[in-house]
C-alpha cells in the first residue's frame, strides 16, 4: 500500500501519515489507492483517497489540494480520515460496465478482465439520499393528491474507476476490494 501511495506521487508522505494515523496498528488484508486530479478553470487540484480494509474495520482516507485563499496565504492539503466498525457496513454495491458486450467472453483466470469501468458504493448509515417524485395513479381523469413517493439510498461512499482513466489493473482491484469487502461483512 506504501508503495503505491509513493508510487502516486501526489504528496505521499502527508498521504501515508494520514492512512497510517487512521490504521491505529490494525493490519491491511486489502486496500485501493486512487489519486484523481480535477479542473477547476485555469487550474488543476489533486485528491487521493486510499480505501482499506482491516480485520475490524473500514478506513476511508481522502486528501485535497487546495490553493492559497484568504485563511492561508500559500498552497495547503487536507486530509480527512473515517473508520467505519465492519459491523456498520450495511451494503457493498457493484457496478460493473462492459462495452460491447456481445462480444464478452468470461475469462475464468480472469473474470474482471472485460470490465472497462467500476463504480463501488459502500453505505454504512452515515450519508444517505432521499429521491421524491409526486405519486400518482392510473387513472387518467384522478387529479386527487396521492402524496409523494421515491427511494433512500445509502451513499456513505463511493468510488468509480474506468480503464481509460485510470488503466485497466485500477478496475480490476477495485473490483477485488469490493470483493473481499464483501466475504469480510458476511454474516454480520
Amino acid at each position: 500500500m506504501t508503495a503505491a501511495i509513493q508510487a502516486s506521487g501526489y504528496h505521499p508522505d502527508i498521504v501515508n501519515q494520514g492512512v497510517l494515523s487512521a490504521l491505529a496498528g490494525e493490519p491491511v488484508a486489502a486496500f485501493v489507492v486512487h489519486h484523481e486530479p480535477t479542473f477547476d478553470r485555469d487550474e488543476v487540484r489533486r485528491h487521493m483517497t486510499v480505501v482499506t480494509l482491516g480485520p475490524t474495520r473500514l478506513v476511508v482516507v481522502h486528501t485535497d489540494e487546495h490553493a492559497a485563499d484568504d485563511l492561508l496565504p500559500s498552497s495547503y492539503t487536507s486530509t480527512t480520515s473515517e473508520t467505519i466498525p465492519l459491523s456498520a457496513v450495511t451494503s457493498v454495491v457493484v457496478t460493473r460496465m462492459v462495452a460491447e458486450p456481445e462480444a464478452y467472453t468470461p475469462e475464468p483466470s480472469q473474470p474482471d478482465a472485460s470490465v472497462s469501468e467500476a463504480l463501488v458504493t459502500i453505505g454504512w448509515g452515515a450519508v444517505g439520499r432521499i429521491d421524491l417524485e409526486p405519486a400518482s395513479c392510473s387513472d387518467p381523469n384522478c387529479d386527487a393528491d396521492h402524496g409523494y413517493t421515491g427511494t433512500m439510498t445509502s451513499d456513505d461512499f463511493s468510488l468509480r474507476v474506468s480503464s481509460a482513466a485510470d488503466g485497466t489493473e485500477a478496475v480490476t482491484r477495485l473490483l477485488a476490494f469490493a470483493d473481499e469487502l464483501s466475504h469480510a461483512t458476511i454474516g454480520r
